[in-house]
């Protein structure tokens, strides 16, 4: 008896927003409205979004001023100053740039080691994460511990016996010195991320697929591989474009201009005493326009990947 009262006293929302429309239509008064009912938005959103607005500027305005400058000739910059708008538009940085540098070999320096090294770190982190994750090694938790301390140390800890390394078996002024260095360093940020989520990876998966007769090689590249594609490409993107901006590492071991990376390139333009602006700002934006492009065709796959495990 109680239950049928429950029901009935207690009406659904569509009735009672009829019933408070059609009171409403009698008396002459509007409804009243909750707090942020109706799209009115309350002063904590003015805040946030304002708040969001100045931090989307402050992001914008040094791509701002790079394309801005980067159009300049060396007279007008000194005339105008930074902020100013160009008398006409030069393209003599970006052509002093691009013949100064050699920028297409450099372009496919970075491109090459960045692509390598993304592509080998995902590979050496998806072994590594399956052998600790689901394969639950012995002291695995000391061993995840391990691979997130080697990936905190300092670059310029590891710059000697790096080089003394290279210097001895040959791999001196070699891009796959580089490539190696920075493989060992992104799997070791992908082997503890990998071995965290692989590790609540559901057993109900794993059981069905042994009892299929599927074994470990084809659970891993048939089932788990698959399912974690997200993850891995979040991974491939960001250790691609982690690897795209590394400047002392290269500065380090590539030496020669033949083997040098963009952000090295750039680099050279500036000297102890003297900086053309025009030309560093046409650097800066050649150097960026590569990762950007690369970042906006993987846009809607980042965007997946990172909300993968968000909603079920």
């Amino acid at each position: 008896m109680s239950a049928t009262t429950d029901t009935v006293s207690a009406p659904t929302t569509r009735a009672s927003v009829t019933a408070d429309a059609s009171r409403a239509s009698r008396t002459g008064r509007t409804p009243r409205r909750t707090a942020g009912e109706g799209g009115r938005k309350r002063p904590g959103d003015w805040i946030v979004l304002a708040l969001g607005i100045l931090v989307a500027v402050l992001i914008a305005a040094p791509f701002l001023l790079i394309l801005l400058n980067s159009f300049k000739t060396p007279a007008d910059y000194a005339a105008g100053g930074p902020l100013a708008w160009p008398a006409h538009i030069s393209f003599d940085g970006i052509t002093k740039f691009w013949n100064r540098v050699d920028f297409p070999l450099k372009l496919w320096n970075s491109v090459f080691i960045s692509g390598v090294v993304a592509l080998l770190a995902v590979l050496i982190s998806i072994l590594n994460a399956f052998a600790i994750g689901i394969g639950r090694v012995r002291y695995r938790t000391w061993i995840v511990v391990l691979f997130m301390l080697a990936n905190m140390l300092p670059q310029e800890v590891l710059l000697y016996p790096l080089y003394m390394m290279f210097k001895g078996i040959g791999l001196y002024d070699n891009v796959w010195s580089v490539i190696i260095v920075f493989t060992v360093i992104q799997s070791a940020f992908g082997t503890y991320l990998l071995s965290s989520v692989y590790g609540t990876f559901p057993k109900e998966i794993l059981e069905a697929a042994a009892l299929d007769g599927a074994g470990r090689w084809r659970v891993l590249w048939r089932v788990i591989v698959p399912i974690s594609r997200p993850t891995l490409s979040v991974l491939l993107i960001f250790f691609f474009i982690w690897t795209w901006n590394e400047f002392l590492i290269p500065l380090t071991f590539l030496v020669s201009n033949d083997n040098q990376t963009v952000p090295v390139a750039i680099s050279l333009l500036q000297g102890d005493r003297l900086m053309d602006v025009t030309t560093t700002s046409a650097s800066a934006l050649l150097g960026l326009i590569p990762t950007l492009v690369f970042f906006l065709i993987f846009q809607r796959t980042l965007a997946r990947g990172i909300t993968a495990g968000a909603v079920k």
